[in-house]
């Protein structure tokens, strides 16, 4: 029986655009996602370096852009956040039928633009429907690592095979169905996160 339900927020809540951020790069001769550039994403996203040196590393990758350019590249990744997934997940809340939980790999730049385009006011209603709200960066841990499930699992006391976790990669849901939590896979597009009741 699911008494717990782990979302992602990234497609799953908040739209994105995956590619406009190396589509926005191109603008500044730089076309591609090197190696390089996606450990650097990764470090910033566990919180190991501030969000001036990632800039300021990104800036070095990418001399033609300017810090601002940056910053605006790297934020266009995020779309709107649809009223339809905000009285989705607070009507869930009010049901109090599930301990809810948020957990998503991101970083402090993209929080702080989320809050701006939502407005503060929704997003801390967003925030209110979840027990506990978990960001990567927050937690220095990510996804598909084993360990950031495990640590969810561990800090409320939850049962794998009593949890529910969606996400929009595979590879997330992968890893924690290796762990015994029952995953929806949601296919971006095709589904919403609003048809949650037919998947538990």
């Amino acid at each position: 029986m699911i008494k717990n339900i782990i979302f992602d927020f990234g497609d799953i809540f908040i739209n994105l655009d995956k590619q406009a951020v190396y589509r926005d790069l191109a603008k500044y001769g730089h076309p591609a996602l090197t190696p390089e550039m996606d450990t650097l994403a990764k470090t910033y996203e566990v919180g190991k370096i501030s969000s001036p040196d990632f800039i300021k590393e990104l800036q070095r990758l990418v001399p033609k852009a300017t810090a601002e350019e940056i910053t605006q590249a790297w934020n266009s990744i995020l779309l709107d956040f649809p009223e339809s997934r905000l009285h989705f997940i607070e009507q869930l809340a009010a049901d109090k039928q599930y301990r809810l939980f948020l957990l998503s790999n991101t970083n402090d730049l993209h929080i702080d633009y989320v809050k701006k385009t939502m407005g503060l006011d929704r997003f801390q209603r967003f925030q209110a429907c979840f027990e506990q709200f978990y960001l990567s960066h927050e937690i220095h841990l990510r996804k598909p690592n084993l360990d950031i499930y495990q640590f969810v699992l561990n800090e409320n006391d939850l049962k794998p095979q009593e949890s529910f976790f969606v996400d929009d990669t595979k590879e997330n849901t992968d890893a924690a169905e290796g762990l015994g939590i029952t995953t929806w896979h949601l296919k971006v597009g095709e589904e919403d996160i609003t048809d949650l009741k037919a998947k538990l």
